[in-house]
Protein backbone atom coordinates (compact mmCIF):
# COMPACT_ATOMS: atom_id res chain seq x y z
CA UNK A 1 0.00 0.00 0.00
CA UNK A 2 1.22 3.77 -0.98
CA UNK A 3 1.29 5.79 2.33
CA UNK A 4 0.30 9.21 2.04
CA UNK A 5 0.07 12.52 4.02
CA UNK A 6 -1.68 16.02 3.47
CA UNK A 7 -0.58 18.73 4.35
CA UNK A 8 -4.25 20.95 4.10
CA UNK A 9 -6.83 17.99 4.35
CA UNK A 10 -9.62 20.19 5.34
CA UNK A 11 -9.94 22.49 1.82
CA UNK A 12 -10.97 21.51 -1.14
CA UNK A 13 -7.72 19.67 -2.84
CA UNK A 14 -7.52 17.90 0.23
CA UNK A 15 -10.96 16.58 0.52
CA UNK A 16 -11.07 15.62 -3.00
CA UNK A 17 -7.91 13.69 -2.51
CA UNK A 18 -9.15 11.89 0.59
CA UNK A 19 -12.16 11.26 -2.02
CA UNK A 20 -9.80 9.38 -4.40
CA UNK A 21 -8.11 7.40 -1.78
CA UNK A 22 -11.52 6.64 -0.42
CA UNK A 23 -12.18 4.58 -3.62
CA UNK A 24 -9.24 2.93 -3.78
CA UNK A 25 -8.74 1.58 0.42
CA UNK A 26 -7.17 -1.54 -1.18
CA UNK A 27 -4.25 1.03 -2.74
CA UNK A 28 -3.36 3.57 0.01
CA UNK A 29 -3.20 4.31 3.62
CA UNK A 30 -3.01 7.72 5.54
CA UNK A 31 -0.09 8.14 7.50
CA UNK A 32 -0.45 11.78 8.35
CA UNK A 33 -3.70 14.97 7.82
CA UNK A 34 -2.61 18.24 8.76
CA UNK A 35 -4.95 20.98 9.22
CA UNK A 36 -5.83 24.80 9.83
CA UNK A 37 -8.85 25.62 11.93
CA UNK A 38 -11.89 23.10 10.98
CA UNK A 39 -11.19 20.73 13.70
CA UNK A 40 -14.87 19.17 13.42
CA UNK A 41 -14.42 17.51 9.51
CA UNK A 42 -10.52 16.65 10.71
CA UNK A 43 -11.79 14.86 13.43
CA UNK A 44 -14.15 13.09 10.36
CA UNK A 45 -11.60 12.67 8.56
CA UNK A 46 -9.46 10.88 11.47
CA UNK A 47 -12.18 8.43 12.42
CA UNK A 48 -12.83 7.45 8.54
CA UNK A 49 -8.85 6.74 7.75
CA UNK A 50 -7.39 6.74 11.09
CA UNK A 51 -4.21 8.48 10.62
CA UNK A 52 -1.08 8.08 13.16
CA UNK A 53 -0.19 11.46 13.19
CA UNK A 54 -2.32 14.66 12.94
CA UNK A 55 -1.39 18.30 13.22
CA UNK A 56 -3.84 21.95 13.13
CA UNK A 57 -3.49 25.19 13.13
CA UNK A 58 -2.63 26.31 16.57
CA UNK A 59 -1.70 24.69 19.88
CA UNK A 60 -4.84 26.06 21.49
CA UNK A 61 -6.50 23.85 18.79
CA UNK A 62 -4.71 21.15 19.58
CA UNK A 63 -5.59 21.07 22.87
CA UNK A 64 -9.06 21.27 22.28
CA UNK A 65 -9.33 17.94 20.14
CA UNK A 66 -6.66 16.18 21.94
CA UNK A 67 -9.31 13.94 23.90
CA UNK A 68 -11.06 13.26 21.11
CA UNK A 69 -8.81 11.62 19.05
CA UNK A 70 -8.05 7.76 19.21
CA UNK A 71 -5.06 6.50 21.70
CA UNK A 72 -1.72 6.76 20.00
CA UNK A 73 -2.43 9.65 17.39
CA UNK A 74 0.56 11.57 17.82
CA UNK A 75 -0.77 15.21 17.78
CA UNK A 76 1.25 18.69 16.78
CA UNK A 77 0.80 22.24 15.90
CA UNK A 78 1.51 24.92 13.67
CA UNK A 79 4.02 25.47 11.06
CA UNK A 80 6.61 23.04 13.06
CA UNK A 81 3.22 20.46 12.84
CA UNK A 82 3.28 20.83 9.38
CA UNK A 83 6.71 20.14 9.09
CA UNK A 84 6.06 16.84 11.46
CA UNK A 85 3.63 15.61 8.66
CA UNK A 86 5.48 16.59 5.92
CA UNK A 87 9.07 14.90 6.76
CA UNK A 88 8.10 12.60 9.74
CA UNK A 89 6.60 9.00 10.01
CA UNK A 90 6.45 6.69 7.32
CA UNK A 91 4.39 7.93 4.22
CA UNK A 92 5.80 8.07 0.53
CA UNK A 93 4.06 10.69 -0.94
CA UNK A 94 2.97 14.15 0.20
CA UNK A 95 0.36 16.08 -1.00
CA UNK A 96 0.90 19.77 -0.48
CA UNK A 97 -2.59 21.20 -0.39
CA UNK A 98 -2.45 24.15 2.19
CA UNK A 99 -2.85 27.41 -0.03
CA UNK A 100 -0.19 30.18 0.54
CA UNK A 101 3.35 30.50 1.15
CA UNK A 102 2.86 28.66 4.73
CA UNK A 103 3.65 25.48 2.28
CA UNK A 104 6.85 26.38 1.59
CA UNK A 105 8.77 25.75 4.61
CA UNK A 106 6.88 22.02 4.94
CA UNK A 107 7.34 21.34 1.05
CA UNK A 108 11.23 21.85 1.52
CA UNK A 109 11.63 19.61 4.61
CA UNK A 110 9.26 16.99 3.10
CA UNK A 111 12.28 16.79 -0.20
CA UNK A 112 14.68 17.17 2.37
CA UNK A 113 13.12 13.62 3.49
CA UNK A 114 12.96 12.15 0.03
CA UNK A 115 8.97 11.91 -0.39
CA UNK A 116 7.40 12.41 -3.56
CA UNK A 117 5.56 15.48 -3.55
CA UNK A 118 2.10 15.81 -5.00
CA UNK A 119 2.12 19.84 -5.67
CA UNK A 120 -1.29 21.69 -5.34
CA UNK A 121 0.34 24.56 -3.68
CA UNK A 122 1.89 27.04 -6.93
CA UNK A 123 2.76 29.20 -3.90
CA UNK A 124 5.79 27.50 -3.07
CA UNK A 125 7.34 27.69 -6.67
CA UNK A 126 6.43 30.92 -6.73
CA UNK A 127 8.22 32.23 -3.81
CA UNK A 128 11.08 29.79 -3.90
CA UNK A 129 11.30 27.91 -6.90
CA UNK A 130 15.09 27.97 -7.06
CA UNK A 131 15.26 26.58 -4.04
CA UNK A 132 12.35 23.75 -4.23
CA UNK A 133 13.51 22.79 -8.00
CA UNK A 134 17.25 22.80 -6.65
CA UNK A 135 16.89 20.77 -3.57
CA UNK A 136 14.26 18.36 -5.16
CA UNK A 137 17.23 18.04 -8.02
CA UNK A 138 19.98 17.36 -5.44
CA UNK A 139 18.16 14.49 -3.45
CA UNK A 140 16.28 12.89 -6.62
CA UNK A 141 12.92 13.65 -5.38
CA UNK A 142 9.98 13.91 -7.85
CA UNK A 143 7.71 16.75 -8.15
CA UNK A 144 3.91 15.52 -9.23
CA UNK A 145 2.11 18.53 -10.36
CA UNK A 146 -1.77 18.18 -8.95
CA UNK A 147 -3.02 21.44 -10.47
CA UNK A 148 -5.30 20.28 -13.60
CA UNK A 149 -3.30 22.73 -16.06
CA UNK A 150 0.12 21.37 -15.17
CA UNK A 151 -0.93 17.78 -14.72
CA UNK A 152 -2.05 18.56 -18.34
CA UNK A 153 1.39 19.57 -19.66
CA UNK A 154 2.98 16.82 -17.56
CA UNK A 155 1.05 14.40 -19.39
CA UNK A 156 1.88 16.07 -22.83
CA UNK A 157 5.02 15.84 -22.62
CA UNK A 158 5.53 12.27 -21.58
CA UNK A 159 7.75 10.19 -23.52
CA UNK A 160 8.68 13.84 -25.38
CA UNK A 161 11.66 15.06 -26.17
CA UNK A 162 11.51 18.70 -23.98
CA UNK A 163 14.12 20.03 -26.46
CA UNK A 164 11.53 19.63 -29.13
CA UNK A 165 8.92 21.75 -27.12
CA UNK A 166 8.38 25.15 -28.63
CA UNK A 167 5.73 26.40 -26.21
CA UNK A 168 3.42 25.21 -23.54
CA UNK A 169 -0.15 26.99 -23.58
CA UNK A 170 -1.93 27.37 -20.01
CA UNK A 171 -6.02 27.83 -20.26
CA UNK A 172 -8.31 29.88 -18.15
CA UNK A 173 -11.74 29.76 -17.86
CA UNK A 174 -11.78 33.27 -16.80
CA UNK A 175 -13.38 32.85 -13.41
CA UNK A 176 -16.52 34.68 -11.70
CA UNK A 177 -16.15 37.39 -14.23
CA UNK A 178 -14.99 36.79 -17.31
CA UNK A 179 -17.68 37.94 -19.38
CA UNK A 180 -17.75 41.34 -17.16
CA UNK A 181 -15.97 44.95 -18.48
CA UNK A 182 -13.79 46.79 -16.12
CA UNK A 183 -16.68 49.53 -15.39
CA UNK A 184 -18.91 46.51 -14.49
CA UNK A 185 -16.11 45.32 -12.08
CA UNK A 186 -16.68 48.87 -9.49
CA UNK A 187 -19.13 47.17 -6.44
CA UNK A 188 -18.85 43.48 -7.23
CA UNK A 189 -19.05 41.92 -4.17
CA UNK A 190 -17.79 38.78 -2.56
CA UNK A 191 -20.56 36.85 -3.06
CA UNK A 192 -20.34 37.05 -6.66
CA UNK A 193 -16.37 36.63 -6.94
CA UNK A 194 -16.86 33.32 -5.46
CA UNK A 195 -19.47 31.89 -7.85
CA UNK A 196 -16.83 30.36 -9.92
CA UNK A 197 -18.33 28.82 -13.20
CA UNK A 198 -16.15 25.93 -13.82
CA UNK A 199 -14.63 24.47 -10.53
CA UNK A 200 -15.43 23.72 -7.52
CA UNK A 201 -12.45 25.53 -5.40
CA UNK A 202 -11.59 27.14 -1.92
CA UNK A 203 -12.20 30.58 -1.66
CA UNK A 204 -8.97 32.58 -1.83
CA UNK A 205 -8.25 30.19 -5.02
CA UNK A 206 -11.69 31.14 -6.51
CA UNK A 207 -10.88 35.17 -6.11
CA UNK A 208 -7.46 34.15 -7.76
CA UNK A 209 -8.98 33.28 -10.64
CA UNK A 210 -11.25 36.09 -10.92
CA UNK A 211 -8.18 38.82 -10.73
CA UNK A 212 -6.24 35.95 -12.53
CA UNK A 213 -3.86 36.05 -10.24
CA UNK A 214 -4.03 32.67 -10.37
CA UNK A 215 -2.80 32.22 -13.85
CA UNK A 216 -0.26 34.32 -13.10
CA UNK A 217 0.76 32.06 -10.42
CA UNK A 218 0.33 28.95 -12.81
CA UNK A 219 2.93 31.07 -15.38
CA UNK A 220 5.17 30.95 -12.93
CA UNK A 221 4.80 27.45 -11.68
CA UNK A 222 5.13 25.93 -15.07
CA UNK A 223 8.34 28.25 -15.38
CA UNK A 224 9.76 26.18 -12.70
CA UNK A 225 8.12 22.70 -13.45
CA UNK A 226 9.31 22.69 -17.19
CA UNK A 227 12.51 24.56 -17.05
CA UNK A 228 10.63 27.09 -19.46
CA UNK A 229 11.41 30.45 -20.36
CA UNK A 230 8.36 32.67 -19.74
CA UNK A 231 8.66 33.24 -23.57
CA UNK A 232 8.00 29.79 -24.32
CA UNK A 233 4.67 29.94 -21.84
CA UNK A 234 1.43 31.04 -22.84
CA UNK A 235 -2.21 31.77 -21.49
CA UNK A 236 -5.21 31.46 -23.81
CA UNK A 237 -8.98 31.62 -22.22
CA UNK A 238 -10.97 28.79 -22.44
CA UNK A 239 -14.26 29.34 -20.84
CA UNK A 240 -15.75 25.57 -21.25
CA UNK A 241 -12.47 24.76 -19.28
CA UNK A 242 -12.33 21.20 -21.38
CA UNK A 243 -8.70 21.55 -22.40
CA UNK A 244 -6.72 22.10 -19.34
CA UNK A 245 -3.63 23.06 -21.29
CA UNK A 246 -1.59 21.79 -24.51
CA UNK A 247 1.93 21.96 -25.75
CA UNK A 248 3.23 22.45 -29.66
CA UNK A 249 6.43 21.10 -30.59
CA UNK A 250 8.34 22.23 -33.04
CA UNK A 251 6.95 19.96 -35.77
CA UNK A 252 3.79 22.37 -35.59
CA UNK A 253 2.24 19.21 -33.89
CA UNK A 254 0.27 19.98 -31.14
CA UNK A 255 -0.48 17.62 -27.99
CA UNK A 256 -3.68 18.48 -25.62
CA UNK A 257 -5.17 17.05 -22.35
CA UNK A 258 -9.07 17.29 -22.24
CA UNK A 259 -11.48 16.07 -19.52
CA UNK A 260 -14.59 17.39 -17.77
CA UNK A 261 -13.56 19.88 -14.72
CA UNK A 262 -12.84 17.35 -12.14
CA UNK A 263 -9.92 17.92 -9.59
CA UNK A 264 -10.67 14.00 -8.78
CA UNK A 265 -8.86 12.94 -12.36
CA UNK A 266 -5.53 15.19 -11.86
CA UNK A 267 -4.97 14.31 -8.01
CA UNK A 268 -5.32 10.76 -8.90
CA UNK A 269 -2.78 10.99 -11.70
CA UNK A 270 -0.52 12.02 -9.55
CA UNK A 271 -1.37 9.58 -6.36
CA UNK A 272 -1.03 6.36 -8.92
CA UNK A 273 1.84 7.87 -11.61
CA UNK A 274 2.86 6.43 -13.87
CA UNK A 275 -0.41 3.72 -14.00
CA UNK A 276 -4.27 5.23 -14.64
CA UNK A 277 -6.66 3.33 -12.92
CA UNK A 278 -10.43 4.11 -13.55
CA UNK A 279 -11.80 7.03 -11.71
CA UNK A 280 -15.65 8.09 -11.50
CA UNK A 281 -15.29 11.70 -13.17
CA UNK A 282 -17.92 12.00 -15.67
CA UNK A 283 -16.77 10.89 -18.95
CA UNK A 284 -16.43 13.77 -21.51
CA UNK A 285 -18.76 13.97 -24.79
CA UNK A 286 -17.31 16.41 -27.04
CA UNK A 287 -20.45 15.33 -28.99
CA UNK A 288 -21.89 16.48 -26.00
CA UNK A 289 -20.44 19.78 -25.30
CA UNK A 290 -20.78 20.76 -29.11
CA UNK A 291 -18.35 23.30 -29.27
CA UNK A 292 -15.37 24.62 -27.98
CA UNK A 293 -14.49 28.03 -27.76
CA UNK A 294 -10.95 30.42 -27.02
CA UNK A 295 -10.00 33.83 -26.86
CA UNK A 296 -6.88 35.94 -26.47
CA UNK A 297 -5.57 36.87 -23.22
CA UNK A 298 -6.23 40.57 -23.00
CA UNK A 299 -3.67 41.73 -20.66
CA UNK A 300 -5.02 45.34 -20.28
CA UNK A 301 -8.59 44.11 -18.55
CA UNK A 302 -6.52 41.41 -16.62
CA UNK A 303 -3.59 43.87 -15.54
CA UNK A 304 -2.46 40.95 -12.07
CA UNK A 305 -1.59 38.81 -14.81
CA UNK A 306 0.85 40.75 -16.84
CA UNK A 307 2.42 41.95 -13.06
CA UNK A 308 2.67 38.12 -12.57
CA UNK A 309 4.59 37.36 -15.35
CA UNK A 310 6.79 40.21 -15.16
CA UNK A 311 7.64 39.38 -11.95
CA UNK A 312 8.44 36.38 -12.93
CA UNK A 313 10.71 37.50 -15.35
CA UNK A 314 12.22 39.52 -12.90
CA UNK A 315 13.19 36.80 -10.37
CA UNK A 316 14.24 37.40 -7.07
CA UNK A 317 11.94 38.45 -4.56
CA UNK A 318 9.51 40.23 -7.14
CA UNK A 319 7.60 37.06 -7.19
CA UNK A 320 7.18 36.40 -3.48
CA UNK A 321 6.18 40.31 -2.94
CA UNK A 322 3.46 39.82 -5.83
CA UNK A 323 2.66 36.44 -3.42
CA UNK A 324 2.84 38.15 -0.53
CA UNK A 325 0.69 41.34 -1.31
CA UNK A 326 -2.08 39.10 -3.24
CA UNK A 327 -2.52 37.08 -0.25
CA UNK A 328 -3.10 39.97 2.12
CA UNK A 329 -4.84 41.92 -0.32
CA UNK A 330 -7.33 38.83 -1.29
CA UNK A 331 -7.63 37.83 2.58
CA UNK A 332 -9.20 41.75 3.16
CA UNK A 333 -11.17 41.41 0.34
CA UNK A 334 -13.07 38.34 1.57
CA UNK A 335 -13.39 39.64 4.85
CA UNK A 336 -14.79 43.17 3.53
CA UNK A 337 -12.21 45.32 4.31
CA UNK A 338 -11.78 46.79 0.91
CA UNK A 339 -12.98 46.84 -3.10
CA UNK A 340 -12.46 43.65 -5.85
CA UNK A 341 -10.76 46.40 -7.79
CA UNK A 342 -8.44 47.31 -4.55
CA UNK A 343 -6.91 43.94 -4.94
CA UNK A 344 -4.69 45.36 -7.79
CA UNK A 345 -4.03 48.76 -6.60
CA UNK A 346 -2.67 47.27 -3.56
CA UNK A 347 -0.63 44.29 -5.53
CA UNK A 348 0.67 47.55 -7.72
CA UNK A 349 1.44 49.80 -5.04
CA UNK A 350 3.46 47.07 -3.01
CA UNK A 351 5.59 46.57 -6.22
CA UNK A 352 6.27 50.01 -6.53
CA UNK A 353 8.01 49.93 -3.63
CA UNK A 354 9.73 46.73 -3.41
CA UNK A 355 13.66 46.65 -3.43
CA UNK A 356 14.20 42.62 -5.66
CA UNK A 357 17.12 41.00 -4.56
CA UNK A 358 18.36 38.72 -7.11
CA UNK A 359 18.68 35.18 -5.88
CA UNK A 360 17.79 35.30 -2.35
CA UNK A 361 17.81 32.35 0.12
CA UNK A 362 15.27 31.52 2.44
CA UNK A 363 16.21 33.74 5.03
CA UNK A 364 15.78 36.67 2.55
CA UNK A 365 12.68 35.11 1.39
CA UNK A 366 11.32 34.98 4.76
CA UNK A 367 12.07 38.55 5.23
CA UNK A 368 10.53 40.18 2.35
CA UNK A 369 7.44 38.07 2.68
CA UNK A 370 6.87 39.34 6.45
CA UNK A 371 7.54 43.12 5.16
CA UNK A 372 5.38 43.22 2.42
CA UNK A 373 2.66 41.31 4.41
CA UNK A 374 2.93 44.67 6.17
CA UNK A 375 3.02 47.06 4.39
CA UNK A 376 -0.13 45.46 2.14
CA UNK A 377 -2.18 45.00 5.52
CA UNK A 378 -1.74 48.73 6.02
CA UNK A 379 -1.85 50.57 3.00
Amino acid sequence: MKKISILGSTGSIGTQTLDVIAMHPEKFEIDGLAAGSNTALLLDQVRKFKPRRVSVATEALANEIREALPAGTELYSGSQGLVEIAAGGDADTIVTAVVGSVGLQSTLAAIEAGRTIGLANKETLVTAGHLVTELARKKGVRILPVDSEHSAIFQCLNGENRSDVESITITASGGSFRDYTRDQLVGVTVEDALRHPNWSMGAKITIDSATMVNKGLEVIEAHWLFGLPYEQIHVLLHPESIIHSYVEFRDSSIIAQLGTPDMRVPIQYALTYPDRWHSPAKRLSLAEAGRLTFREMDFERYPLLRLAIECGKAGGTATTAFNAANEIAVDRFLRGGISFLRIEEIIDEVLQCHNNESNPDLEQIGHCDRAVRELAAQL
